[in-house]
C-alpha cells in the first residue's frame, strides 16, 4: 500500500469511531432512512482516489464490521492506519 498523509488517515479514524460510538443494533428500524452503508462512504472518503480500489473496499469492510459489531478488536485497524501513514 502507498503512504498516505497522517492527516487523512486521522480523519478515517475520527469518523470510524464516530459513527461505531453512535451506532445502536435498532438503529436502522428507529431511524427512517438511516444506511450503515452510507456511514461507510463517509468513513472512506479520505482515501477515495488515494487508496487501489481492492484496498478501498477491504477498509469499507473492515470499518462496516467495526460500526455494527461494538466488541470488535480494534486494534488492526489502528495499526493499518498508522502503517499507511508511515508511522509504523
Amino acid at each position: 500500500m502507498r503512504t498516505i498523509d497522517r492527516s487523512q488517515t486521522e480523519k478515517v479514524l475520527y469518523r470510524a469511531a464516530i459513527c461505531a460510538f453512535s451506532y445502536y443494533p435498532e438503529k436502522p428500524e428507529q431511524e427512517p432512512g438511516y444506511d450503515v452503508e452510507e456511514d461507510v462512504a463517509w468513513c472512506t472518503a479520505p482515501f477515495e482516489k488515494r487508496l487501489p480500489q481492492p484496498d478501498l473496499e477491504v477498509f469499507r469492510d473492515v470499518i462496516r464490521m467495526l460500526i455494527t459489531v461494538p466488541t470488535a478488536d480494534r486494534r488492526p485497524f489502528i495499526q493499518k492506519l498508522a502503517a499507511l501513514s508511515g508511522e509504523e
